[in-house]
């Protein structure tokens, strides 16, 4: 037999998901002010299921019968302390980063499509021209260079005259190793 619909559960119930959703709404902001910035800003994909994972966990918290306030609290300061870690490592361990972070990934090079970048990671000639275009780029040949970030933005660095082996800011991005300028 189907569940009847249940769209009122009492004050009592009222009064504990209201409570709940206090006390987590508190947790999260202190949260978010220890941990840091890091987990509001743009996110890389290892911040982001970190933070769709902590969502989860403080809306089963608030509103699931069968799962405890303290577990759901448990589980979430658990999951921050370690992304506290893990991004403490990262910082201070290049294996770690490679292990966690994603790396930058050039997709053009002075108006080329670099093909095996594109399909490895799944970006379109269509999407890179929409970036193309936000930076007012006309043509692809008006870009030096089109790099996927580690947060899934794509980046535009406008034509000039620069080299792929002497531009800095470039040298954590994975390109083929047979460019020519």
């Amino acid at each position: 037999m189907a569940e009847a619909l249940n769209l009122w559960s009492g004050w009592p119930r009222m009064v504990e998901v209201g409570g709940n959703a206090l006390l987590f709404y508190v947790l999260i902001v202190v949260m978010v002010r220890l941990v840091g910035k890091r987990t509001t800003s743009e996110l890389n994909n290892f911040d982001w299921i970190i933070n769709v994972t902590i969502g989860s966990l403080a809306a089963s918290g608030i509103l699931l019968k069968n799962v405890a306030t303290a577990d759901a609290i448990t589980a979430i300061a658990v999951l921050a302390a370690c992304q506290f870690v893990t991004t403490m490592v990262v910082q201070r361990s290049r294996k770690a980063a490679d292990v966690v972070k994603a790396e930058p990934t050039l997709l053009t090079h002075k108006g080329r499509y670099l093909r095996d970048a594109m399909e490895r990671t799944r970006i379109s000639e269509e999407e890179i021209r929409a970036a193309l275009r936000q930076k007012g780029i006309t043509e692809n040949a008006g870009a030096n260079w089109v790099v996927l970030e580690t947060n899934g933005q794509l980046s535009v660095i406008p034509r000039q005259d620069a080299r792929w082996d002497e531009a800095e800011a470039l040298s954590d991005v994975r390109g083929p190793a047979n460019l020519e300028d």
